[in-house]
């Protein structure tokens, strides 16, 4: 007896529709390694369609007031609380990830990201209307930039969604989103939900790999592409939206680092070290993945960090005592593996470095010592339950190989010398430095990095502010 598969597909238009040529792809779960579903591989002309219903609602979506946009997106906060369980399953069975966490810690912000943006719709912000020249009156207005096309990533696919198409959507844009071609279930099924609240066109869903991502960027109609995803794929991104001069949004890679300097609370600093570093199966570009440790306490930290990392679980969906799922693909964990065996000979295991069971793509907590600056899994993002730890004789050391990477995302500092916090937040080049924690985050504080890790801004009203476009209006008061 063979089980049906779940069909997928995308939502153009406020339609629920196969790709134009009926090409699909397999969608897996990633805990039993099985295919359940598929979905549409979109093509050019389901990139068209979509833009087509996207630039269509357009202008009556930019001419609502911001307190109907505010009540739409309420709306869709309050339907998405009212069908999470459904949400959180459609999450779990396409990532792997824990039923219970993902209720508890993913869906609860995820609705108040989106009750955020709502309320930041009817507060935007520009200088003060006034005669900056003599006669004149001079006016600010913001915008909506117009269609936005954005690709989300396969790490947090439901949150990621909500981080792009909810600040576009309260700031008067349209949207064709695409999720990642391994994760695409339950952005289809917010697009599902989201169907009896929005007017047709103003929010679109193409399902595609690669190339249907490259095909929405380089489409002549979006005014902005906003990605969240690897380096490799940023650029390739930026470069192909120069060719119109497309505005830009990039939230790309990370390799935080941890700075434990020799004052800090050992047990509480590796308990959360520990969690921040393996939650998602370290499939976060903020997680707390590259360790820095004072050379009195390096020996202390490590040893304290191998149990942590034995204590702590990795297994199915519907155990409650895992902390994370499996890895999202066997690229993904075959990449993860590559880097252990890889690894130099003064590198050492404390714990982990191998596979977990011989279904789904599990891998086990990682802990690994000696290494030295210049070393692969130093200088690149592992996207793996890895952590990594280094030892550093002094602050100015500590800040040398801190800011020694092309990344400059996320980064947190643990001490109880408040001066020595203040002087290493000031002097980190990240775009975030978290004090005696790693890893939370607000509606209301922005995300995002410098370097390689990408610019402009997801959450807060800097978020918001980046899907807007600023225009001057002067006028004679002459009549």
């Amino acid at each position: 007896m063979t089980t049906e598969l779940r069909r997928l597909r995308n939502y153009i238009g406020g339609e629920f529709k196969d790709a134009a040529d009926g090409r699909t792809t397999e969608v897996v779960n990633p805990a039993t390694g099985e295919v359940y579903a598929t979905a549409p591989l979109s093509g050019q002309a389901d990139v068209d369609a979509a833009m087509a219903a996207a630039a269509a609602a357009f202008p009556g979506w930019r001419d609502t007031t911001p307190a109907e946009r505010q009540k739409a997106l309420l709306k869709i906060a309050d339907a998405f609380e009212a069908r999470a369980d459904e949400l959180v399953a459609a999450e779990s069975e396409n990532t792997g990830k824990p039923l219970g966490l993902t209720a508890s810690e993913e869906l609860p912000p995820m609705v108040d990201q989106i009750r955020f943006f709502a309320g930041a719709a009817r507060l935007l912000e520009g200088r003060s209307a006034g005669e900056y020249m003599e006669g004149m009156t001079s006016i600010i207005r913001r915008e909506p930039v117009g269609v936005c096309a954005q690709v989300a990533p396969w790490n947090y696919p439901m949150m990621m969604a909500v981080w792009k198409f909810a600040p576009a959507i309260a700031a008067g844009n349209t949207v064709v989103l695409k999720p990642s071609d391994t994760t695409p279930a339950s952005t289809v099924l917010m697009a599902e939900i989201i169907d009896s609240v929005l007017p047709k066109g103003v929010f679109n869903v193409i399902c595609g790999d690669r190339e249907t991502g490259k095909a929405m960027v380089e489409h002549r109609t979006p005014a902005m592409a906003s990605i969240t995803g690897s380096v490799r794929a940023g650029m390739q991104v930026a470069e192909s939206a120069s060719k119109d001069v497309k505005r830009v949004h990039l939230e790309l890679g990370g390799k935080a680092p941890v700075v434990v300097f020799e004052d800090a609370d050992i047990p509480k600093a590796v308990e959360d070290i520990a969690v921040a570093g393996y939650f998602n199966a370290g499939q976060d570009c903020t997680a707390a993945t590259r360790v820095l440790v004072h050379e009195s306490i390096h020996d202390e930290f490590v040893a304290a960090l191998a149990k942590a990392a034995a204590d702590t679980k990795t297994g199915a969906p519907d155990d409650e005592d895992v902390l994370y799922g499996p890895l999202n693909n066997p690229n993904q964990l075959k990449q993860v593996a590559g880097f252990i065996e890889r690894l130099p000979a003064h590198a050492k295991v404390e714990a982990g470095g191998h596979q977990v069971g011989e279904t789904g793509y599990f891998y086990a907590p990682t802990v690994v010592s000696g290494l030295k600056q210049d070393d692969e899994i130093i200088q690149n993002e592992v996207f793996g339950p890895v952590i990594t730890v280094q030892s550093f004789t002094d602050e100015s050391q500590a800040l040398e190989y801190a800011n020694g990477v092309e990344f400059a995302l996320a980064s947190s500092v643990w001490t109880k010398d408040h001066g020595r916090a203040m002087r290493m937040s000031k002097n980190l080049d990240f775009g975030c430095v978290w004090i005696n924690t790693h890893i939370p985050l607000v509606a209301e504080m922005p995300h995002g990095g410098f370097k390689k890790s990408g610019y402009g801004k997801d959450l807060s009203a800097y978020g918001f502010e980046d899907y807007t476009r600023i225009k001057h209006v002067m006028t004679s008061l002459d009549g």
